[in-house]
């Protein structure tokens, strides 16, 4: 089995434990993530499969969506709820407040990691160093807010929808947000609704995959992989050509069809996907070679 299963995460499971949930339901040794999920953070876990592990590197992951809960009047060091609590606030905000500053991020910004993250330090996960009480210098990244939007949710709480480019820390978000508030703000749960162009829609929990399988119909929860490539070009090449890229040889530029620039191209031959090769100004070289096994 070759592909990627779009798997609906559930709540209080690492992302390790999923992927082997995966493994042992599908029976395929070779099976990989393609983006943490907190334990306790649900919804879009895509995995590879079979011979898709190989390109889990090259799949697009650069735009995201989640949705989100969240309280204003308090701070835990885990940014979160499940966190130790550090200072609690009896400042009042209104929800307009809230609104507006929640808006003033939208765009290019600049996030500092939290120290409960899997970012490594030294070869160290920045997560087994906060467990130790230790806490290390961290350098901000940029990262980019497309879309952002609050609403007022039970209890008193918030929902927050964003689209954003990878690497974005969601609790970090709200944390920043009830910073500039001056009342503090914890995230209460994440889901992640959109991931390597999948949505949580198409997704399927571990339950339904072992329904599936015991109907014999995994097939209907497997992605094709060249699907979730396609941000990529597509080229055609011939049968010959087809017959030397799958061996791992190159393709000269000047015989292949097309007003071709330089970059990633998924390749295609005898109506099959062959793989992901490199066009330079001289060769279109071989980048992955995509093995249905």
């Amino acid at each position: 089995m070759t592909g990627i299963i779009a798997l609906k995460k559930g709540e209080n499971i690492t992302s390790f434990f999923a992927v082997n949930k995966v493994r042992r339901i599908i029976g395929e040794k070779k099976c990989g993530h393609t983006g943490t999920l907190d334990p306790n953070a649900t919804g879009v876990l895509p995995i590879a499969v079979g011979g898709a592990t190989r390109f889990i590197e090259l799949l697009p992951t650069h735009r995201k969506s989640y949705t989100a809960t969240f309280k204003t009047g308090v701070c835990t060091d885990t940014l979160d709820i499940w966190g130790q609590v550090t200072a609690t606030f009896d400042k009042e905000v209104t929800f307009d407040e809230i609104k507006e500053v929640a808006l003033s991020f939208k765009g290019e910004i600049m996030q500092l990691p939290p120290m409960y993250s899997a970012l490594k330090k030294d070869g160290v996960r920045l997560y087994e160093l906060a467990r130790q009480g230790i806490e290390v210098e961290r350098e901000k990244r940029k990262c980019e807010i497309y879309e952002l939007t609050v609403e007022k949710a039970e209890n008193g709480e918030y929902s927050l929808y964003c689209e954003c480019s990878a690497g974005t820390y969601i609790r970090t978000l709200i944390n920043d947000i009830g910073e500039a508030l001056g009342c503090g703000a914890v995230m209460t749960s994440l889901c992640r609704s959109y991931a390597c162009g999948i949505e949580l829609s198409e997704c399927f929990t571990l339950e339904e995959l072992q329904e599936l399988k015991e109907k014999d119909e995994l097939y209907k929860a497997l992605i094709p992989l060249d699907k979730l490539l396609g941000e990529y070009p597509e080229i055609t090449v011939t049968e010959n050509q087809a017959k030397r890229f799958s061996n791992g040889g190159s393709l000269m530029r000047e015989r292949l069809k097309g007003n071709l620039e330089n970059g990633l191209y998924r390749v295609y031959g005898n109506g099959e996907f062959l793989g992901l090769g490199e066009l330079d100004n001289e060769n279109l070289k071989v980048k992955r070679v995509f093995n249905n096994v």
